[in-house]
């Protein structure tokens, strides 16, 4: 069931886009009606154009929003028979966080300024030329 609403609703979305592509814009865009078609009548002129591209893309919205709907309520149903991620998790398998002394960073020894080992200072050299 849920398959068969997800084919309708992209068959939905691509009319939605296909639609709102054939209409005109203010500025023209990708209209297709142009002038009063020879012999048609209203269907054939840009404003009945129009008007049926218009009622077309509301019924094809009208149907995207309730697939929407459907197929939301249809993930819910199969939500609920599944256990959640957490409820999977045995917690005597969790181990517990090492404490470690913070004073200095891991790998890293400190030493006391007074136990680092005197150092001499170098004698000067003689320029070289």
């Amino acid at each position: 069931m849920e398959s068969v609403v997800l084919v309708i609703h992209l068959i939905l979305a691509l009319s939605i886009i296909g639609l709102v592509l054939l209409q005109r814009s203010e500025g023209g865009g990708l209209g297709i009606g142009g002038g009063s078609g020879g012999g048609l009548g209203n269907l054939a002129s840009a404003k009945g154009t129009a008007n049926a591209l218009t009622k077309m893309t509301g019924i094809c919205a009208a149907g995207f929003f309730v697939t929407s709907l459907s197929l939301a309520v249809l993930a819910s149903g199969n939500s609920r028979d599944n256990a959640g991620i957490l409820e999977n998790i045995d917690a005597s398998t969790i181990e517990a966080p090492i404490e470690n002394d913070i004073s200095a960073p891991v790998g890293i020894t400190y030493t006391p300024p007074e136990a680092m080992p005197s150092i001499e200072p170098l004698a000067p050299t003689a320029p070289i030329e």
